[in-house]
């Protein structure tokens, strides 16, 4: 099972969990939220977190962090665990994201997971008014 850490600002992690195992209907293990606030935290405070959030998660198949937005210090601290077949890092989670993530952990590879989740999740977001007016979409 590949585990999985949500490093983002404020809260918003802690919220995207609990949204996804109320989906889920079930807690999640190997499921890490991590709160980032450079204002109360020191740099090397938070890498320390997240360095001890991949030991908490990894179960043997590789660590895939997901950041709530590419260029906040969630993602620019994460980066530096990068670790090709070991740990991921994918910068924009969503909550179809992290439960698509949840879904195939146990079914692909990290690089596979990292890489169907990126594409996925390009696909899901919608217009309501684009989809009222018939266009149509995919999201497989």
């Amino acid at each position: 099972m590949i585990g999985i850490i949500i490093a983002a600002h404020a809260k918003l992690s802690y919220a995207l969990i609990e949204a996804a195992e109320f989906i889920k209907k079930k807690s999640q293990p190997a499921l890490l939220p991590l709160s980032v606030n450079i204002e109360d935290e020191p740099t090397d405070k938070i890498i320390k977190k997240i360095q001890d959030g991949i030991k908490k998660v990894n179960r043997g198949s590789g660590v895939l962090i997901l950041t709530d937005m590419f260029g906040g210090t969630p993602s620019n601290i994460s980066y530096s665990f990068l670790q090709e077949g070991t740990v991921e890092v994918l910068s924009g989670v969503n909550l179809p994201i992290l439960i698509r993530a949840i879904d195939n952990r146990e079914k692909m590879k990290l690089n596979e997971l990292a890489d169907s989740i990126e594409a996925f999740g390009k696909k899901s977001i919608s217009l309501a008014s684009g989809i009222l007016k018939g266009n149509k979409r995919d999201n497989t």
